[in-house]
Protein backbone atom coordinates (compact mmCIF):
# COMPACT_ATOMS: atom_id res chain seq x y z
CA UNK A 1 0.00 0.00 0.00
CA UNK A 2 1.06 3.58 -0.66
CA UNK A 3 -0.36 6.00 1.91
CA UNK A 4 -0.08 9.78 1.57
CA UNK A 5 0.38 11.53 4.91
CA UNK A 6 -1.71 14.67 5.39
CA UNK A 7 -0.28 16.69 8.26
CA UNK A 8 -2.92 19.16 9.44
CA UNK A 9 -0.99 20.95 12.18
CA UNK A 10 -0.86 24.29 10.39
CA UNK A 11 -2.36 25.54 7.11
CA UNK A 12 -4.78 22.64 6.94
CA UNK A 13 -6.51 22.48 3.53
CA UNK A 14 -10.19 23.13 3.10
CA UNK A 15 -12.37 20.16 2.24
CA UNK A 16 -13.00 21.75 -1.17
CA UNK A 17 -9.25 21.50 -1.82
CA UNK A 18 -9.24 17.82 -0.84
CA UNK A 19 -12.09 17.25 -3.29
CA UNK A 20 -9.65 18.12 -6.06
CA UNK A 21 -6.56 16.59 -4.46
CA UNK A 22 -7.84 13.08 -3.73
CA UNK A 23 -8.55 12.16 -7.38
CA UNK A 24 -5.01 13.24 -8.25
CA UNK A 25 -3.54 11.11 -5.45
CA UNK A 26 -5.43 8.09 -6.72
CA UNK A 27 -4.34 8.72 -10.31
CA UNK A 28 -0.71 9.04 -9.24
CA UNK A 29 -0.77 5.68 -7.49
CA UNK A 30 -1.78 6.30 -3.86
CA UNK A 31 -4.28 3.87 -2.36
CA UNK A 32 -4.57 5.28 1.14
CA UNK A 33 -4.20 8.37 3.31
CA UNK A 34 -2.81 8.91 6.81
CA UNK A 35 -4.59 11.93 8.27
CA UNK A 36 -2.84 13.62 11.19
CA UNK A 37 -5.59 15.86 12.58
CA UNK A 38 -4.02 17.23 15.77
CA UNK A 39 -6.25 20.18 16.81
CA UNK A 40 -8.22 20.11 13.53
CA UNK A 41 -10.32 17.23 14.86
CA UNK A 42 -13.80 18.19 16.17
CA UNK A 43 -13.34 17.05 19.75
CA UNK A 44 -16.42 17.16 21.99
CA UNK A 45 -17.37 17.33 25.65
CA UNK A 46 -14.46 17.38 28.10
CA UNK A 47 -12.03 17.35 25.15
CA UNK A 48 -13.52 20.34 23.33
CA UNK A 49 -10.69 22.55 24.57
CA UNK A 50 -8.30 20.58 22.35
CA UNK A 51 -9.79 21.68 19.04
CA UNK A 52 -8.69 24.71 17.07
CA UNK A 53 -11.17 27.51 16.32
CA UNK A 54 -10.65 26.48 12.69
CA UNK A 55 -11.17 22.74 13.28
CA UNK A 56 -13.07 20.62 10.82
CA UNK A 57 -16.70 19.96 11.64
CA UNK A 58 -18.13 16.48 12.06
CA UNK A 59 -19.61 16.88 8.58
CA UNK A 60 -16.17 17.76 7.23
CA UNK A 61 -14.62 14.63 8.76
CA UNK A 62 -17.35 12.48 7.26
CA UNK A 63 -16.93 14.17 3.88
CA UNK A 64 -13.15 13.52 3.95
CA UNK A 65 -13.85 9.84 4.53
CA UNK A 66 -16.41 9.76 1.73
CA UNK A 67 -13.91 11.40 -0.64
CA UNK A 68 -11.29 8.85 0.34
CA UNK A 69 -13.66 5.98 -0.35
CA UNK A 70 -14.81 7.51 -3.63
CA UNK A 71 -11.20 7.64 -4.78
CA UNK A 72 -10.30 4.22 -3.37
CA UNK A 73 -8.09 5.65 -0.65
CA UNK A 74 -8.12 3.72 2.64
CA UNK A 75 -7.80 5.76 5.84
CA UNK A 76 -5.37 5.63 8.75
CA UNK A 77 -5.46 8.15 11.61
CA UNK A 78 -2.48 9.20 13.83
CA UNK A 79 -2.92 10.67 17.31
CA UNK A 80 0.08 12.81 18.51
CA UNK A 81 0.48 14.42 21.94
CA UNK A 82 1.95 17.93 21.81
CA UNK A 83 -1.29 19.66 20.96
CA UNK A 84 -2.83 18.11 24.09
CA UNK A 85 -0.17 18.90 26.65
CA UNK A 86 0.12 22.55 25.62
CA UNK A 87 -3.20 23.25 27.35
CA UNK A 88 -3.10 24.36 30.96
CA UNK A 89 -5.84 21.86 31.75
CA UNK A 90 -3.47 18.97 30.99
CA UNK A 91 -0.09 20.37 31.98
CA UNK A 92 -0.06 18.22 35.11
CA UNK A 93 0.25 15.18 32.85
CA UNK A 94 3.59 16.24 31.37
CA UNK A 95 6.63 14.11 32.07
CA UNK A 96 8.68 17.29 32.56
CA UNK A 97 6.76 20.43 33.46
CA UNK A 98 8.63 22.67 31.01
CA UNK A 99 8.10 20.49 27.94
CA UNK A 100 4.77 19.48 26.33
CA UNK A 101 6.11 16.66 24.16
CA UNK A 102 5.94 13.71 26.58
CA UNK A 103 3.20 12.28 28.78
CA UNK A 104 3.97 11.11 32.29
CA UNK A 105 3.00 7.43 31.91
CA UNK A 106 2.55 7.10 35.69
CA UNK A 107 0.15 10.02 36.23
CA UNK A 108 -3.34 8.73 37.12
CA UNK A 109 -5.00 10.86 34.42
CA UNK A 110 -2.76 9.97 31.47
CA UNK A 111 -4.32 6.73 30.29
CA UNK A 112 -7.93 7.85 30.81
CA UNK A 113 -7.24 10.98 28.75
CA UNK A 114 -5.56 9.04 25.93
CA UNK A 115 -8.40 6.55 25.88
CA UNK A 116 -10.94 9.37 25.65
CA UNK A 117 -9.05 10.93 22.74
CA UNK A 118 -8.79 7.59 20.95
CA UNK A 119 -12.44 6.77 21.61
CA UNK A 120 -13.63 10.00 19.95
CA UNK A 121 -11.32 9.53 16.97
CA UNK A 122 -12.43 5.92 16.50
CA UNK A 123 -16.10 6.84 16.85
CA UNK A 124 -15.82 9.17 13.86
CA UNK A 125 -13.68 6.73 11.87
CA UNK A 126 -15.59 3.50 12.25
CA UNK A 127 -14.55 2.33 8.80
CA UNK A 128 -10.82 2.68 9.51
CA UNK A 129 -9.11 -0.54 10.55
CA UNK A 130 -5.87 1.12 11.71
CA UNK A 131 -5.06 3.88 14.20
CA UNK A 132 -1.58 5.39 14.37
CA UNK A 133 -0.70 6.11 18.01
CA UNK A 134 2.45 8.11 17.30
CA UNK A 135 4.70 7.26 20.30
CA UNK A 136 7.71 8.96 18.69
CA UNK A 137 10.30 11.48 19.88
CA UNK A 138 9.55 11.05 23.57
CA UNK A 139 12.66 13.05 24.33
CA UNK A 140 12.16 13.58 28.06
CA UNK A 141 10.78 10.21 29.09
CA UNK A 142 12.50 9.10 32.27
CA UNK A 143 13.32 12.60 33.49
CA UNK A 144 10.21 13.12 35.64
CA UNK A 145 10.25 12.19 39.31
CA UNK A 146 7.56 9.49 38.90
CA UNK A 147 9.60 7.84 36.17
CA UNK A 148 12.84 8.11 38.13
CA UNK A 149 11.18 6.41 41.09
CA UNK A 150 9.84 3.66 38.81
CA UNK A 151 13.26 3.08 37.26
CA UNK A 152 14.96 2.96 40.65
CA UNK A 153 12.67 0.02 41.47
CA UNK A 154 13.16 -1.64 38.07
CA UNK A 155 16.91 -1.49 37.44
CA UNK A 156 16.68 1.70 35.40
CA UNK A 157 14.91 -0.02 32.54
CA UNK A 158 13.60 2.92 30.48
CA UNK A 159 12.77 0.66 27.53
CA UNK A 160 10.44 -1.52 29.58
CA UNK A 161 8.68 1.52 31.00
CA UNK A 162 8.12 2.86 27.49
CA UNK A 163 6.90 -0.49 26.11
CA UNK A 164 4.50 -1.02 29.03
CA UNK A 165 2.83 2.31 28.31
CA UNK A 166 2.59 1.66 24.55
CA UNK A 167 1.06 -1.77 25.19
CA UNK A 168 -1.58 -0.24 27.48
CA UNK A 169 -2.63 2.21 24.77
CA UNK A 170 -2.52 -0.33 21.96
CA UNK A 171 -4.45 -2.88 24.02
CA UNK A 172 -7.27 -0.37 24.37
CA UNK A 173 -7.62 -0.30 20.58
CA UNK A 174 -7.71 -4.08 20.39
CA UNK A 175 -10.28 -4.38 23.17
CA UNK A 176 -12.91 -2.17 21.51
CA UNK A 177 -16.00 -3.80 19.94
CA UNK A 178 -14.49 -3.17 16.52
CA UNK A 179 -10.85 -4.05 17.00
CA UNK A 180 -8.26 -1.71 15.50
CA UNK A 181 -4.64 -2.47 14.84
CA UNK A 182 -2.16 0.11 16.15
CA UNK A 183 0.64 1.60 14.12
CA UNK A 184 3.51 3.51 15.73
CA UNK A 185 6.62 5.39 14.61
CA UNK A 186 9.67 3.26 15.29
CA UNK A 187 12.34 5.75 16.44
CA UNK A 188 11.98 4.89 20.16
CA UNK A 189 12.04 1.16 19.39
CA UNK A 190 15.49 1.55 17.81
CA UNK A 191 16.92 2.31 21.26
CA UNK A 192 15.68 -1.03 22.66
CA UNK A 193 17.39 -4.34 21.96
CA UNK A 194 15.77 -7.04 19.85
CA UNK A 195 15.68 -9.43 22.81
CA UNK A 196 13.88 -6.94 25.04
CA UNK A 197 11.37 -6.17 22.29
CA UNK A 198 10.69 -9.86 21.76
CA UNK A 199 10.27 -10.59 25.48
CA UNK A 200 7.92 -7.62 25.95
CA UNK A 201 5.34 -9.01 23.53
CA UNK A 202 4.96 -5.59 21.89
CA UNK A 203 4.78 -7.24 18.47
CA UNK A 204 1.35 -8.64 19.36
CA UNK A 205 -0.05 -5.13 19.75
CA UNK A 206 1.53 -2.82 17.17
CA UNK A 207 3.13 -2.65 13.75
CA UNK A 208 6.18 -0.36 13.54
CA UNK A 209 6.36 2.35 10.90
CA UNK A 210 10.05 2.68 10.08
CA UNK A 211 10.74 6.32 9.27
CA UNK A 212 14.06 7.53 7.98
CA UNK A 213 14.66 10.42 5.62
CA UNK A 214 18.34 10.26 4.66
CA UNK A 215 19.21 8.60 1.33
CA UNK A 216 20.93 5.50 2.81
CA UNK A 217 19.95 3.21 5.68
CA UNK A 218 19.51 -0.42 6.64
CA UNK A 219 18.13 -1.53 10.01
CA UNK A 220 15.17 -3.73 9.10
CA UNK A 221 16.68 -6.99 10.38
CA UNK A 222 16.17 -5.97 14.00
CA UNK A 223 12.39 -5.97 13.65
CA UNK A 224 12.39 -9.42 12.09
CA UNK A 225 14.42 -10.66 15.07
CA UNK A 226 12.07 -8.92 17.52
CA UNK A 227 9.01 -10.96 16.59
CA UNK A 228 7.12 -8.41 14.52
CA UNK A 229 5.09 -10.00 11.75
CA UNK A 230 4.30 -6.82 9.85
CA UNK A 231 6.14 -3.57 9.19
CA UNK A 232 5.49 -0.29 7.40
CA UNK A 233 8.03 2.08 5.89
CA UNK A 234 7.85 5.89 5.91
CA UNK A 235 9.48 8.02 3.24
CA UNK A 236 9.13 11.77 2.73
CA UNK A 237 7.88 13.98 -0.07
CA UNK A 238 8.18 17.29 1.82
CA UNK A 239 8.78 18.88 5.19
CA UNK A 240 12.09 17.28 6.19
CA UNK A 241 14.83 19.50 4.72
CA UNK A 242 14.50 22.51 7.01
CA UNK A 243 12.02 23.85 9.57
CA UNK A 244 11.47 27.03 7.53
CA UNK A 245 11.88 25.49 4.08
CA UNK A 246 9.85 27.36 1.43
CA UNK A 247 10.34 25.06 -1.56
CA UNK A 248 10.71 21.30 -1.91
CA UNK A 249 14.03 19.92 -3.23
CA UNK A 250 12.92 17.15 -5.59
CA UNK A 251 16.32 15.45 -5.82
CA UNK A 252 16.51 14.87 -2.06
CA UNK A 253 13.08 13.28 -1.85
CA UNK A 254 13.57 11.24 -5.02
CA UNK A 255 16.79 9.75 -3.58
CA UNK A 256 14.93 8.85 -0.40
CA UNK A 257 12.36 6.87 -2.37
CA UNK A 258 14.98 5.19 -4.55
CA UNK A 259 16.69 4.06 -1.34
CA UNK A 260 13.43 2.69 0.02
CA UNK A 261 12.90 0.75 -3.22
CA UNK A 262 16.20 -1.03 -2.54
CA UNK A 263 15.01 -1.92 0.95
CA UNK A 264 11.72 -3.23 -0.48
CA UNK A 265 13.66 -5.38 -2.95
CA UNK A 266 15.67 -6.83 -0.04
CA UNK A 267 12.60 -7.80 2.02
CA UNK A 268 12.65 -11.47 0.84
CA UNK A 269 15.71 -11.80 3.09
CA UNK A 270 13.28 -11.52 6.03
CA UNK A 271 10.53 -14.08 5.30
CA UNK A 272 9.01 -13.71 8.78
CA UNK A 273 8.43 -9.98 8.30
CA UNK A 274 5.66 -8.84 5.94
CA UNK A 275 5.82 -5.38 4.43
CA UNK A 276 2.34 -3.87 4.49
CA UNK A 277 3.01 -0.55 2.81
CA UNK A 278 4.85 2.74 2.73
CA UNK A 279 3.72 6.10 4.10
CA UNK A 280 4.83 9.14 2.11
CA UNK A 281 5.10 11.74 4.87
CA UNK A 282 4.58 15.44 4.16
CA UNK A 283 5.11 17.51 7.29
CA UNK A 284 3.66 21.01 7.66
CA UNK A 285 5.76 21.80 10.75
CA UNK A 286 8.60 20.05 12.53
CA UNK A 287 6.48 20.13 15.67
CA UNK A 288 3.37 21.84 16.98
CA UNK A 289 5.28 25.01 17.93
CA UNK A 290 7.49 25.38 14.86
CA UNK A 291 7.01 27.75 11.96
CA UNK A 292 5.50 26.35 8.79
CA UNK A 293 7.76 24.66 6.28
CA UNK A 294 6.63 23.91 2.70
CA UNK A 295 2.87 24.00 2.36
CA UNK A 296 1.02 21.13 0.74
CA UNK A 297 0.51 22.81 -2.69
CA UNK A 298 4.25 23.49 -2.94
CA UNK A 299 4.95 19.81 -2.28
CA UNK A 300 2.58 18.42 -4.93
CA UNK A 301 5.26 18.12 -7.68
CA UNK A 302 7.51 16.22 -5.27
CA UNK A 303 4.61 14.01 -4.23
CA UNK A 304 3.88 13.22 -7.88
CA UNK A 305 7.51 12.27 -8.55
CA UNK A 306 7.74 10.16 -5.39
CA UNK A 307 4.47 8.28 -5.96
CA UNK A 308 5.35 7.53 -9.56
CA UNK A 309 8.79 6.34 -8.46
CA UNK A 310 7.19 3.86 -6.06
CA UNK A 311 4.70 2.72 -8.69
CA UNK A 312 7.08 2.38 -11.63
CA UNK A 313 10.48 1.83 -10.08
CA UNK A 314 13.71 3.63 -10.86
CA UNK A 315 13.59 3.41 -14.66
CA UNK A 316 10.99 3.25 -17.41
CA UNK A 317 11.44 2.39 -21.09
CA UNK A 318 8.92 4.93 -22.32
CA UNK A 319 7.54 8.25 -21.22
CA UNK A 320 4.77 7.82 -18.65
CA UNK A 321 1.21 8.89 -19.39
CA UNK A 322 0.38 11.88 -17.26
CA UNK A 323 -2.28 11.27 -14.62
CA UNK A 324 -5.60 12.94 -15.26
CA UNK A 325 -8.34 13.97 -12.88
CA UNK A 326 -11.46 16.06 -13.04
CA UNK A 327 -10.48 19.69 -13.56
CA UNK A 328 -6.77 18.84 -13.89
CA UNK A 329 -5.97 18.82 -17.63
CA UNK A 330 -2.65 17.93 -19.20
CA UNK A 331 -1.10 21.08 -20.63
CA UNK A 332 2.33 20.31 -22.03
CA UNK A 333 4.97 17.59 -22.04
CA UNK A 334 8.24 17.24 -23.94
CA UNK A 335 11.21 14.88 -23.88
CA UNK A 336 14.42 16.57 -22.72
CA UNK A 337 17.90 15.89 -24.09
CA UNK A 338 18.79 13.74 -21.07
CA UNK A 339 15.84 11.45 -21.78
CA UNK A 340 13.62 12.73 -19.01
CA UNK A 341 10.13 14.06 -19.51
CA UNK A 342 9.61 17.70 -18.63
CA UNK A 343 6.02 18.22 -17.59
CA UNK A 344 4.20 21.52 -17.20
CA UNK A 345 0.81 21.33 -15.56
CA UNK A 346 -1.84 23.95 -14.94
CA UNK A 347 -3.78 22.45 -12.07
CA UNK A 348 -6.38 24.88 -10.78
CA UNK A 349 -6.20 25.18 -7.01
CA UNK A 350 -2.71 23.68 -7.00
CA UNK A 351 -1.28 26.57 -9.05
CA UNK A 352 1.19 25.83 -11.85
CA UNK A 353 4.23 23.62 -11.58
CA UNK A 354 6.74 21.75 -13.67
CA UNK A 355 8.66 18.59 -12.98
CA UNK A 356 11.12 16.23 -14.64
CA UNK A 357 10.47 12.49 -14.54
CA UNK A 358 13.38 10.23 -15.50
CA UNK A 359 12.49 7.64 -18.13
CA UNK A 360 15.95 6.22 -18.86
Amino acid sequence: MRLVHLDLKGAAPRVSYLEQLFPLLSQLGANGILVEYEDMFPFEGELETLKSPYAYSEEDVERIQQLAELNRLLRRVPVPAQFILKHEKYQHLREVERFPNSFNPHAPGTLPLLKSVLAQVMEKHRRSAWIHIGADEVFHLGEGMDSKNWMSRNEGDLGTMYLNHVKEVASFLGARPRRRRALMWDDMLRKIGAGALRESGIAEHVSPVVWFYAPDFDFIAKYAESGFETVWFASTFKGTTGPAQAWTPLSYHLKNHLSWLKVVEAMPRFPSLRLQGIVLTGWQRYDHYSVLCELLPVGIPSLAVCLQTLVNGERRRRAPALPGAAGIPRERACVCLDGSVFVYLRVGVFGCFSMCISVL
